[in-house]
């Protein structure tokens, strides 16, 4: 009798922890600077972005998807998934108004974001979300974040700490941090992209990425955590949104634990397979509606 209450018990222990989350420390900081061409990001001076980019994997032929604007690329990376999946077709999507429907909704209609999949499957993993342009963060599904802040007339500094200290606050708990800047973008409307002010505010960027870093690595966390880099789109003249190589191809880079240092990705690479990257840190599945893949040859033992 008791080694048949033993089974019963062993079987109900079994059963309640297969019924929650995944657990893994793992940490992700996404560096999302909009408006990044391949061109102004060799001519800055960005040691801080070299540096991130060299000690882990990297690419300078990262295809966006069409059109090459903002919203229908961070909504890609962030969803695994180009428009004609999710819905996003340009700037002015929200989601109460747009024309073309999400293969796949939520029960707030909204298209399975990676802050969904890491909600549903990585248990206690906390979600934070930095940005400085209004429209950015309609395509998701806001209960799957655990901080969001919205600074509109910040170029980075407030957001950035205001990361750091989710990030430090939550040392232990597996964590992902989307922080996002407006800022080089809007040079590049404002002034041209490859004009002085443009460069220089990529300068600035790398500037403050360098700043982060330094505090991270003074809190002993720097070496544990994932770091992506990457952009939405280059840009020509002021604008942006058509085909030409210097508004379609951008920067990605991936550095962390186990990452293959100073490697170039040599396989095409697009803006689709970065939700695809963080689920394999995180060791989720992905949803079937996803179209991107993961990048082969990230990883060494």
């Amino acid at each position: 009798m008791r080694k048949i209450i033993g089974n019963i018990i062993l079987a109900l222990f079994i059963v309640f922890q297969s019924a929650y989350p995944k657990s893994n420390p793992e940490r992700i900081v996404f560096i999302a600077l909009d408006g990044i061409s391949i061109e102004g990001l060799q001519k800055a001076r960005t040691p801080n972005i070299d540096r991130l980019m060299h000690e882990g994997s990297y690419s300078l032929k990262t295809r966006v998807v069409m059109p090459s604007v903002t919203l229908p690329n961070w909504t890609s990376h962030l969803t695994g998934s180009g428009p004609e999946q999710h819905g996003v077709t340009d700037n002015g999507w929200t989601i109460d108004k747009h024309v073309l429907p999400a293969v796949e909704k939520d029960d707030k209609g909204y298209y399975p974001s990676v802050f969904k999949i890491l909600k549903d499957q990585v248990r206690g993993i906390q979600i934070g979300f930095y940005y400085n342009w209004e429209n950015l963060i309609y395509p998701y599904n806001r209960s799957y974040l655990d901080e969001v802040s919205f600074l509109e007339d910040d170029a980075y500094t407030g957001n950035f700490d205001r990361a750091f200290e989710f990030i430090r606050k939550n040392r232990e708990k597996p964590t992902f941090v989307f922080l996002y800047t407006v800022h080089t973008d809007a040079n590049g409307h404002n002034h041209g992209w490859m004009s002085p002010e443009y460069i220089r505010s990529i300068e600035e960027a790398d500037t403050e990425i360098g700043r982060l870093i330094a505090k991270m690595e003074a809190e002993g966390i720097y070496n544990g955590t994932y770091f992506i880099f990457t952009s939405d789109h280059g840009g020509v003249n002021k604008g942006h949104g058509g085909v030409t190589p210097t508004e379609m191809e951008v920067p990605w880079s991936l550095t962390g634990p186990r990452v293959i240092k100073n490697r170039e990705i040599t396989t095409p690479n697009n803006t689709v397979n970065s939700a695809f990257v963080i689920a394999h840190i995180f060791r989720c599945n992905t949803p079937e509606c996803w179209t991107g893949k993961m990048i082969p040859t990230l990883f060494g033992k």
